[in-house]
Parts: structure tokens; sequence; C-alpha cells
């Protein structure tokens, strides 16, 4: 598959857009991403089975890059809470790896599809809902953390986001404020993408028909382009988090989710 004008353009628009959308929302792009690659892979003839394996492999890549970016921008602002980075990662990167090594391979393209389509409509009603958490609540404890990071890093895993569609809303229900819970959880994004990123690797060294300049099931010129786009716009996106009315843009973010979906859910049952 060339990288035509025209593909480029289209990868280009789409690392902008999920750049700045990582940084404002702490969401890691994926979720934009996984559809849109999706589509663009299916009009240039890649099987929607393998097409939505290698949509979801390739947005966690950059995720690497936007998550660097925009906790950067995150970090001068004193917004990450290291503290919960520290205790979230261990079970972020073993549940990554049970995830992207073991159950993704083994998924058919098309439930996973259907399992996305199901997580962004939980993540888009969590934003719509914007419940309240109980004064009282805290963080858990370490074994509890490490747990909650394993969830984490499993189920984004399986559908190419950042963690953020959990990770947020776990954050902001045990009263960690919402700039703080955006901040770290693009913090968490680094080592949910790297742990993936490796597993996406070495599952798909031995699948065949993939797209020329493909790594395992990361397809390569897509993550250049996207990655180099996104990391000029999560900054922005950053920044703007800690100016712009968050929960009024949540809503009308989580109704592009639905549509996307809905999109994907067609795909998933099609197939």
């Amino acid at each position: 598959m060339l990288l035509e004008p025209a593909l480029i353009a289209e990868l280009a628009v789409l690392g902008l857009c999920t750049g700045f959308l990582a940084g404002l929302l702490g969401i890691g792009g994926g979720m934009l991403m996984v559809p849109f690659i999706t589509i663009i892979m299916g009009h240039r003839g890649v099987p929607a089975d393998l097409a939505v394996k290698i949509a979801i492999a390739t947005s966690m890549a950059t995720i690497i890059f936007t998550s660097i970016s925009s906790v950067r921008a995150h970090h001068r602002r004193g917004a990450v809470r290291w503290d919960i980075v520290r205790r979230l990662s261990p079970g972020i990167v073993l549940g990554s790896l049970v995830g992207s090594l073991g159950v993704f391979a083994l998924l058919k393209g098309t439930a996973l599809a259907i399992l996305f389509a199901l997580f962004v409509s939980f993540s888009a009603t969590q934003m719509f809902l914007d419940r309240k958490p109980k004064p009282t609540r805290q963080m858990p404890g370490t074994a509890g953390q490490l747990g909650v990071g394993g969830l984490i890093g499993f189920v984004s895993g399986l559908v190419g986001a950042g963690g953020g569609f959990i990770s947020v809303p776990f954050m902001t229900w045990c009263n960690v404020a919402i700039h703080n819970a955006v901040a770290t959880s693009a913090a968490l994004g680094f080592p949910i993408a790297v742990a993936n990123v490796a597993g996406y690797v070495v599952s798909g060294q031995s699948v065949a028909d993939l797209p020329a300049g493909s790594f395992g099931y990361i397809w390569l010129p897509a993550l250049g382009v996207i990655a180099l786009c996104s990391v000029f716009t999560a900054p922005w996106g950053a920044r703007a988090a800690h100016s712009l009315p968050v929960k009024k843009l949540k809503r009308v973010f989580a109704s592009i989710l639905y549509l996307l979906a809905v999109y994907m859910l067609w795909k998933g049952l099609r197939g």
C-alpha cells in the first residue's frame, strides 16, 4: 500500500485531531484513530478482519508519542499525580502484555470491533453522565491500584486506546480532580502503549497478508505520519484543558464517540 498524497493528507488530519484530543481529554486518541484507520485501510483493499487489528495496533503505537508530548505540557503545570502513575503502572504493564500477546491474537478482528464499540459507548455514556463521587471516597491502596492497572492495560490492549476511557472516570470517581485525572491519564498512556506495542509486534510476526511496511500488526507508514502530526497538537490540547469548559467539550466529544461506536459495531456484525 503506497503512501500517495491523498493518504498522507488523511493520516495527517487524523494525527492533528487525535493529538489535540489526547492532550485535552487524556484519552490517548485511540477512540478516534481505530475507526478512521479501519476505514482508510478498508478503502484500500485490506480485509475487514485484518484492518481492525492493524488499526488497533497502529493506534496504540502512536500513543507512545502523543503521551510523551502531552504529559510534558501537563507536568509543567504540576498536574500529573506521579504517585498514582507509579502504583498503577506495574499492573498496566502486566495486563497489557496478557491482552496484546495472548487474547488479541486469538480473537477475530470482527469480535474486536464489537468489543471496541461497546467500550467506546461505555466511555461516551460516562462523559455524558458526569456523575459526582462520594466526597469520602479515595484511591485504593497499592494492591487495589495494581488490580485496576491490570484491568486498564488489558482492556486497552484489546481496543487500541490509551486507557483514559477507564482511568479518567476511575480517578474522578476516587475524588482526583478532573485536571489531575486527565494529566495522570496522559502519563499512564506511555506504559500502556509500550507494553501493548511489544505484544502486537510479537503476536503479528507470523501473520500473512499484512500490508507492506508492517512491523507485526503495526503499519509503520501510518504510525510515522500520525505520530509526527499529533506531537504538535497534543501540547495545545493540554494547555486548552486548563482553560476551556472541559465538561461541555466532553459531551460534544461523547456524541462523536457514539457515532464511531455505531460504525465499529456495524463492521463487527457485518463481518
